[in-house]
């Protein structure tokens, strides 16, 4: 109980503080933002802060502060430390930096940004990678819905009918002007996210029918396979503690902000608020089973563990709450994500996205393609997705470290991040099952062997990147733009 409590305001000091100082660095001002200065009635619409707070926190949170932090409690309360480490110094910073580069950027989408501030190679890369990253996670975000919903009518092939529902859905929403049901909506469903989330971890910290784990009681990896926490907590936490999928989301409301002023409590805010939601169910998936194996047992990150911690703490509302939870977040989320894949690739074709003709022309093929992905098998796409979203999460960052550097700001608070993120994709790269793992199997070689290997490896690509980055920032320093110079060099439309 204490270990949770100081947690939580580890969390919320951190927003004060750290929060402060990195707005400081970045150095917000009172030039006009994209939202005032393009206002096209589709995608740059100016919103009031909170209601653009809200619709950040549904767009970046949906069910992944749940699900990840209820298969992070496999590892024990070592979780904690990575939900309020990483929200603060990495995750906070990481969608900040996206969110006000953009800004700056008049709203450019993460592709673009890393183009022009990495380099030409990183634009081609990133423009193909984020695509395909987000159609995947709308695809993940239609499947999962689409499934409990057929439990709940299951009638045959209600599933497929309610994928197509949302499938529809999403056309819709990607299609509409942001402010027709993305900014009046998704406030709505952003405090029921909220009320949830304190419901349950007020039922955990008061009820003395749940017992929370403190650091004290040992830190020991309680994993029941044995999965070691390096680099596998840093991936399965991914929402709740660093992103990159919350790098494509931020420059969507980039172009509603009014002013450069509204970015810690938005971006930053957002992401604190999402820390905070991956705590409470931590210690619910903690304190509510008995053990890491009766939690295993469970089915931890499914659907069902999350309707049953809400139920039994909550009663009927939880049940309501959980049925919301699990189904209308993910929609919310999943379709956020096509918008952005639209968004992206109109910056890389350079079409205008005022009128209906243009935004058709991108959006009918995209979500065409949602639905040829949609027939492949559920766990493999989101295998993939876990990796993809922490490599764009590792490139932001370094986007954002070039960013400060070029406009000569403190970069290591972006710098530290971006190489720690470079360590634990690249260890994954080597270990995970789906990735260098299969290999490994395939021969013969244990894990005692290639897992030393792999954590050397990272670490060698971490010191990499640190070294091809301060070479580049030496060798091209002297022509960086300064910050009044980067602001509006981007291609319009």
């Amino acid at each position: 109980m204490i270990t949770f409590a100081v947690c939580i305001a580890a969390l919320v000091l951190g927003f004060v503080f750290y929060g402060r100082f990195t707005e400081k660095i970045f150095g917000p001002d009172d030039r006009k933002t994209p939202a005032v200065e393009i206002n096209d009635g589709a995608d740059y619409v100016p919103m009031k802060g909170w209601r653009i707070f809200l619709i950040q926190l549904l767009n970046i949170a949906g069910l992944g502060p749940i699900f990840g932090a209820l298969n992070g409690a496999l590892f024990g309360p070592v979780v904690y430390l990575w939900i309020v480490l990483g929200t603060i110094f990495a995750g906070g910073v990481h969608d900040y930096m996206s969110g006000m580069i953009s800004m700056r950027n008049r709203g450019a989408s993460v592709s673009e940004l890393t183009g022009k501030y990495l380099g030409n190679t990183m634009l081609q890369v990133m423009r193909v990678f984020s695509v395909v990253l987000l159609v995947m996670i709308g695809v993940v975000f239609s499947k999962g819905p689409a499934g409990l919903l057929g439990m709940l009518t299951p009638a045959e092939g209600d599933e497929n009918i309610w994928l197509y529902v949302i499938i529809v859905y999403y056309f819709i929403a990607t299609f509409l002007p942001i402010d027709k049901i993305i900014g009046k909506a998704y406030p709505v469903f952003g405090i029921a996210l909220l009320v949830m989330a304190l419901g349950v971890g007020s039922v955990i910290f008061f009820s003395p029918s749940y017992e929370m784990p403190e650091f004290w009681n040992g830190m020991a990896n309680t994993h029941p396979q044995g999965i070691p926490v390096w680099p596998f907590l840093f991936i399965t936490v991914a929402c709740g503690a660093i992103s990159g999928f919350h790098s494509t989301q931020s420059p969507l409301m980039a172009r509603c902000c009014t002013s450069e002023r509204q970015g810690r409590r938005i971006f930053y805010g957002a992401m604190v608020a999402e820390g905070i939601i991956a705590m409470v169910w931590a210690a619910a998936g903690m304190s509510f089973y008995e053990d890491a194996q009766a939690l295993l047992a469970a089915g931890a990150g499914v659907n069902a563990v999350v309707y049953e911690i809400c139920q039994t703490t909550l009663g009927k509302v939880g049940s309501v709450l959980a049925i919301l939870g699990v189904i209308a977040c993910p929609i919310t989320s999943g379709d956020t994500a096509y918008r952005s894949a639209r968004l992206t690739l109109a910056d890389w074709v350079h079409l205008d996205q005022k009128t209906i003709r243009n935004r058709l022309i991108i959006t009918v093929p995209l979500l065409a393609a949602g639905v040829l992905i949609c027939q492949i098998d559920y766990s493999v796409i989101w295998r993939y997705f876990s990796w993809s979203n922490q490599t764009l999460a590792m490139i932001m960052l370094w986007t954002a470290a070039s960013y400060l550097g070029r406009n000569g700001r403190n970069m290591t608070i972006c710098v530290v991040p971006a190489a720690f993120m470079s360590a634990v994709t690249m260890t994954y790269f080597m270990v995970a099952p789906e990735c260098m793992g299969m290999l490994w199997s395939g021969l013969g070689v244990g894990m005692s062997v290639y897992y030393p290997l792999a954590l050397a490896t990272g670490i060698a690509f971490a010191g990499l990147c640190m070294v091809l980055f301060f070479r580049q920032m030496r060798k091209t320093g002297k022509g960086f733009p300064t910050v009044s110079e980067a602001e509006h060099n981007l291609p319009k439309g």
